[in-house]
């Protein structure tokens, strides 16, 4: 019997490759893409390649093998191949035959082989066109895939500084703050409005509490479309991108991404330095912030937490919640709305009492954590100083 990947593709139905895939690789769903490829030229081959419907049940472990089914004129040569496939399409099944591999090749013959070297870029390259064609065709079943293995795409731009990020960075899809829906960084970049500078993202736990955030509002109110990264991989693949098609990737949580024009720069500016001494007293109640100063990136809130440096607020919790003695701090900026009836009884505490000056800090200091996910290590002085405050309010 000749295999099913040697045979010509219009004398086979799409039931037979389920059926053979189902079978050969023990999965109960059809394939979501099949890829039967037969090539000729410096290597000749035939590939019978199948991207899952769903991610195995061990795919995110230590016990997950990748490598397609490795054969030689229809003879096994190895059952699990690695070196066909990078680690990013991991998640990829099938075989492969060829005829110029020898059945006598050894196992450590096979990591230094130039064929096999050639397969696999071609292999490689058929199946991001067959993800790219779902991006394109199949928009829903792509964003089904994504779910499944999405955290590999992501992974394979990081990994290794980089080096793969321009093969895998019109794979990614990421929820917009336009819809709600998710699109690619390429999609970003054709509908941007003519005076917008960069591709600007967000991170946080759930699309719903990043749509809240204090700092997406400015965006909003100027039409600026904003990504949402929910995944803790995304701060560490947009920070490996930093641009795409020329365009910077800023992160809108950064105390460096600013709308402000250079007039509202230069009074902001002002400001700040006429309030130095003050934020120099309630720098003194919280102690692990690099800088406190007035912002005018907040509309209605009163209070937000940005960072500076390369170390960000998402990394950071990322980082500290892994199970290693790993800790990193970012450098935190409490920024203060100018334009909130906050920043004019601040500026009369410093005037009248700097130690409730303080309390105030704190305060804001622990709404701005809670805001950014972050914890407050002392909530029950936190809630005792609300309580104080709130006490001394309705006495007055």
């Amino acid at each position: 019997m000749v295999p099913l990947w040697k045979r010509s593709k219009n004398s086979i139905k799409e039931e037979d490759y389920n059926t053979f895939y189902k079978d050969k690789f023990n999965d109960y769903t059809d394939p979501a893409r099949v890829i039967h490829t037969s090539a000729e030229g410096l290597v000749s081959f035939n590939s019978l390649l199948f991207i899952p419907t769903n991610a195995p049940f061990d795919f995110y472990t230590k016990n997950y093998e990748k490598g397609l089914q490795l054969y030689s004129n229809g003879v096994l040569i190895m059952d699990k191949c690695d070196k066909l496939l990078p680690d990013y399409y991991s998640f990829v099944k099938g075989v492969v035959d060829s005829p110029d591999l020898s059945l006598n090749i050894s196992r450590e013959m096979l990591q230094q082989d130039k064929t096999l070297g050639l397969i696999a870029k071609n292999i490689e390259t058929k199946i991001n066109k067959e993800l790219l064609d779902m991006i394109e065709n199949d928009r829903s079943k792509y964003e089904e895939f994504f779910k499944n293995f999405g955290m590999q795409i992501k992974f394979g731009v990081y990994d290794q500084f980089g080096m793969n990020k321009d093969k895998l960075k019109d794979l990614l899809i990421f929820t917009s703050s336009k819809d709600m829906k998710q699109y690619t960084l390429k999609e970003y970049k054709e509908r941007m409005k003519e005076d917008q500078k960069a591709i600007y993202y967000v991170c946080g736990e759930t699309n719903e509490k990043i749509d809240v955030l204090p700092i997406v509002e400015q965006f909003k109110d100027k039409d600026y479309e904003v990504l949402y990264c929910t995944n803790y991989m995304d701060e560490f693949v947009m920070s490996t991108l930093q641009k795409y098609d020329g365009v910077d990737i800023k992160n809108i949580d950064k105390a460096s991404t600013d709308l402000s024009t250079e007039e509202e720069t230069k009074e902001l500016e002002k400001k700040n330095e006429e309030s130095k001494d003050m934020f120099k007293v309630m720098k003194e109640a919280i102690t692990d912030v690099s800088t406190v100063r007035f912002t005018n990136k907040l509309k209605n809130h009163p209070v937000c937490l940005s960072s500076e440096g390369e170390i960000t607020i998402e990394m950071e919790k990322v980082i500290n919640a892994m199970p290693t003695d790993e800790h990193i701090d970012a450098a935190k900026v409490l920024e203060i709305n100018e334009n909130h009836k906050i920043a004019d009884k601040l500026k009369h505490l410093y005037e009248t009492d700097k130690e409730a000056l303080k309390d105030y800090t704190k305060i804001l200091y622990a709404q701005a954590r809670l805001i950014e996910g972050l914890t407050i290590d002392n909530p029950t002085e936190i809630t005792n100083l609300i309580c104080n405050v709130i006490s001394d309010e309705k006495e007055d």
